[in-house]
């Protein structure tokens, strides 16, 4: 595979470096770690969000730090989770007096050094709470839904923490909306293609040029279902009788996201997104807000995830805020 870099071993620190560079006027590097980058101006008083993970994802991480959605992110090498270390400084750098809330994936990883990093806080006497991000119905069965894994809806948890904070909301107030986010939403997936690690150029699983795998994670994780590939229409029905099956959205107003997972054009995703909602109308769910784009890909994956979260008044509110980072504009 092809991939236009200049040192498979510097491809994190080489992309930090251009991120910093093109958005200056956003974002800083903390002095307290390297792998720390916070937000050049955090309101005083505001509860600071913190999120993070795995280098592979762009936009996410990095991209969804600014005005109305984070003010720190912890990068960790590619596919894996930043050291406690990026997560503490962070934290420390962001923290305006009224605590600081991470938010991650449900990743061994993630969840044990964002663990670590809350100690850290804590010992500084910063108060910190946590959420973990489970929205991937195809990871774990309904009964064990606290084993599912964060993929693409962790973005709309993001906006939702980030907008209830920028109210001036305290932290037991943040988190009460966000999990409240949490526990409305769902995604699914699927791959067309796999994606290649910088480092050794080879697929990182295999899939025959004429299959696609339903339910596969945002690292080449298992999905659920292996088979032909299916018509666009066909694709999105399973993604949403999936998601509905898992909890049931009639009669309800939903925020709805179509994401690419880095090979996927527009024009499919549109295609997708068309498909999905035609399906929605179908079983009386109203589509109040709608993305389709790249959110978090999985470096040149083909395929998508769909994404759908209930909403209630606070949650439209919160959700049609203004945001203004690097890569989220609204």
């Amino acid at each position: 595979m092809k991939k236009l870099i200049n040192n498979p071993e510097k491809v994190v620190e080489d992309m930090l470096a251009g991120f910093l560079r093109a958005h200056a006027d956003i974002l800083k590097r903390s002095d307290r770690d390297g792998r720390a980058i916070v937000r050049k101006n955090v309101e005083r008083g505001k509860v600071g969000i913190v999120i993070g993970g795995g280098s592979g994802h762009k936009p996410a991480f990095i991209g969804y730090v600014g005005d109305g959605m984070a003010d720190g992110v912890a990068v960790g090498n590619i596919f894996a989770s930043p050291s406690p270390y990026p997560i503490f400084g962070a934290m420390q750098d962001i923290e305006q007096g009224n605590g600081v809330f991470l938010i991650y994936g449900n990743y061994s990883g993630d969840c044990m050094n964002f663990s670590m990093a809350a100690e850290l806080a804590e010992m500084e006497g910063i108060e910190v709470k946590q959420l973990i991000v489970h929205d991937d119905v195809a990871s774990a069965p309904k009964e064990e839904a606290d084993r599912r894994r964060g993929i693409a809806g962790e973005v709309f948890i993001y906006k939702v923490a980030g907008a209830k904070a920028k109210q001036g909301a305290s932290l037991e107030e943040v988190y009460a909306a966000t999990h409240k986010a949490n526990e409305w939403i769902r995604s699914m997936g699927v791959a067309l293609s796999p994606c290649s690690l910088p480092q050794t150029g080879k697929p990182s699983f295999t899939l025959g040029v004429d299959e696609m795998e339903i339910g596969l994670g945002v690292h080449g994780e298992p999905g659920v279902r292996r088979g032909p590939l299916r018509p666009a229409a066909e694709v999105a029905a399973e993604l949403v009788d999936c998601i509905c099956a898992d909890m049931d959205y009639t009669d309800s107003d939903v925020a709805v996201m179509v994401n690419g997972h880095g090979s996927t054009s527009l024009m499919e995703l549109y295609i997708v997104y068309d498909a999905v909602a035609k399906e929605l109308e179908r079983r009386n769910i109203r589509i109040y807000r709608s993305y389709v784009g790249e959110y978090i890909t999985s470096l040149e994956m083909g395929g998508c995830s769909l994404t759908m979260l209930k909403l209630d008044d606070e949650l439209k509110e919160l959700i049609d805020a203004p945001a203004h980072t690097a890569c989220f504009h609204q």
